[in-house]
């Protein structure tokens, strides 16, 4: 056999081998049984998006169901919107609990993890309609049994974590105010976003906020740089790079004590939606940094806001209850790779060192941090 054909067989048995391996390590890890419930009201395609990430963590480091030490199917493991097959009938189902099962709820699982409760709405469900418009609600918005979940789960100290727009529409206000102090945090009413681009001939760009736009300032939508933008009801600001921005994406900055204990990056850009909350008597974890120019502060400060605010918090008391500033979860992962041990080191495949590279966000911060929530956690209550 020539020495040339030897070497190739070689690394191609090395390249099979170690997936393998890999596959095997991650099946005899020692599975870690801890009851979940996952809640996600916003579910408009089958991928499941917006909770398939927090499955991936799930699944990779081996937190599996106490009855059966299964790992939980990212498809059917939760509460909320179920888009039903063949998806162009536009079929649906929802899976809610009832009042009479919270008190079981709180009993039997652990932890609860709210991923999205923004909810399907027309235009989202039904594709080529008009989106000049917000459309009318078909599901979602955080609502009473979902308070009481929490407020239950809260009174058995067990660990709970919430997402980005609990609190702001389609939620009603007395949902939202109520959970705010249950949470000890008070929304204030912004919320916003990166843009690649403002410019309102994108692909998906929601064309109802030119419109705010127009009746706030008085004056033709004329962005097309990259940019914030951020809302309040019926006000917005918008901020372009070069005029308001130095760098037009946020970014998500960790102290080196919550780096070193979460395992998380420093620094690490954010490009999903995001609220803007007072974190109160809360620890705050990481906070949000846009780098603004002194005319992208003024225009802030002239709405009471800053460049700086909480993006992870952190009760005082208990150290359960965090709620996620941003759209953390909307991230999509391949679900096979879960299944193997030490695929985080694949640098440069699944993601690189460019800072706009939005991979890093889960596999830098996203990843470590809920890993680190779930496993501090889990020995907490299960110390021998």
């Amino acid at each position: 056999m020539k020495k040339s054909l030897l070497i190739v067989i070689i690394i191609l048995a090395v390249i099979l081998f170690l997936p393998l391996l890999n596959f095997i390590r991650w099946t005899f890890q020692e599975k870690k049984p801890m009851d979940i419930i996952l809640v996600d009201k916003t579910v408009p395609a089958l991928e499941r998006e917006n909770h398939k990430s927090f499955n991936w963590i799930l699944t990779n480091e081996r937190f599996v169901k106490k009855e059966n030490k299964r790992s939980y199917s990212y498809i059917k493991d939760y509460y909320g919107f179920y888009p039903i097959r063949p998806l162009r009938e536009k079929q649906w189902g929802r899976n809610d609990y009832r009042l009479t099962d919270l008190i079981a709820l709180a009993e039997k699982n652990d932890a609860v993890y709210f991923a999205d409760t923004y909810g399907v709405f027309f235009n989202d469900w039904y594709k080529g309609i008009n989106k000049s418009r917000k459309s009318r609600k078909l599901y979602g918005g955080l609502n009473n049994n979902d308070f009481l979940l929490i407020k239950e789960m809260k009174d058995r100290n067990k660990l709970i974590i919430m997402e980005y727009n609990s609190f702001d529409y389609p939620t009603a206000q007395f949902e939202s105010v109520r959970t705010q102090e249950k949470l000890g945090i008070a929304f204030s009413g912004w919320t916003g976003k990166y843009f690649a681009s403002l410019d309102t001939t994108q692909v998906d760009f929601p064309i109802w906020m030119t419109a705010i736009y127009r009746k706030q300032y008085k004056k033709p939508w004329n962005f097309n740089k990259p940019g914030i933008v951020i809302l309040k009801e019926k006000e917005i600001i918008v901020l372009e790079e070069g005029t308001h921005l130095k760098n037009s994406m946020p970014n998500i900055i960790t102290d080196e004590a919550y780096c070193q204990k979460y395992k998380v990056t420093g620094s690490v850009a954010f490009d999903q939606w995001f609220d803007i909350i007072d974190p109160l008597q809360n620890n705050v974890i990481s906070k949000f940094k846009i780098e603004t120019t002194s005319q992208g502060d003024t225009l802030l400060l002239n709405n009471y806001l800053s460049n700086e605010f909480p993006a992870v918090v952190q009760d005082n008391i208990t150290n359960r209850i965090y709620y996620f500033s941003g759209d953390f979860a909307h991230t999509d992962i391949p679900v096979w790779t879960a299944r193997f041990k030490g695929v985080q080191m694949l640098k440069g495949i699944l993601y690189s060192d460019k800072p706009e590279d939005m991979r890093r966000f889960f596999w830098l911060y996203y990843r470590p941090l809920v890993n680190g929530i779930f496993t501090e956690y889990y020995e907490s209550v299960n110390k021998k």
